[in-house]
């Protein structure tokens, strides 16, 4: 069974890399604690659509592209 937890992390962090962002930049500009950005790029967290929306505005790639192919 795939971990969808530890893809969807994966993904929020080659973004985050790709944008040149830290982590605790992407937690300060979406209002999130750095451990909790952290947690998600472990595949540890399960983050709330809300959440998902706020990292994938300031990453600047739609929430289409962080959870496509999931499944």
């Amino acid at each position: 069974m795939k971990d969808y937890k530890k893809e969807f992390g994966k993904r929020v962090r080659k973004q985050r890399e790709i944008t040149g962002m830290t982590q605790a930049n992407l937690a300060y500009f979406t209002g999130l604690h750095r451990t909790y950005i952290a947690g998600i790029e472990r595949g540890e967290r399960n983050p709330s659509l809300k959440n998902i929306l706020k990292i994938a505005r300031e990453l600047d790639i739609t929430i289409y592209a962080l959870l496509r192919d999931l499944e």
